[in-house]
């Protein structure tokens, strides 16, 4: 087992992600475009908490959870937007920014926690 795989920050990360994926292989009428970069900010979410899990040092760890934070903003403004055009249901919109959210929080306080 990987280190990461027991972060719980991780692991709300990966959820979310399932959850996106499996939105954006259904959906059709969503624009390419979008599509890609909605699944790619998730998925960026999930992965540089992974690397950032690998890092020696606090500052490189830390930049890897302030990139992973931005992707989560990025998340959460295209899931708000694909809401306000139709394209997601006001639950399945809540539950996604909630996830954002919550990952958010979890991420700024590790951020602090490896400041000097």
């Amino acid at each position: 087992m990987f280190p990461y795989e027991n972060l719980e920050v991780y692991k709300k990360a990966y959820a979310a992600n399932q959850k996106v994926y499996r939105f954006l292989k259904v959906n059709k009428s969503i624009p390419t475009y979008v599509k890609d970069q909605l699944g790619r900010a998730s998925l960026s979410i999930v992965l540089n908490i992974a690397e950032g899990s690998a890092k020696f040092s606090n500052k490189d760890r830390r930049n890897f959870y302030v990139t992973a934070r931005g992707s989560a903003f990025e998340c959460a403004a295209l899931i708000i937007f694909l809401n306000e055009e139709g394209e997601i249901t006001d639950e399945l919109k809540t539950e996604l920014t909630s996830y954002c959210e919550v990952i958010s929080r979890m991420l700024f306080t590790m951020i602090k926690n490896l400041e000097d």
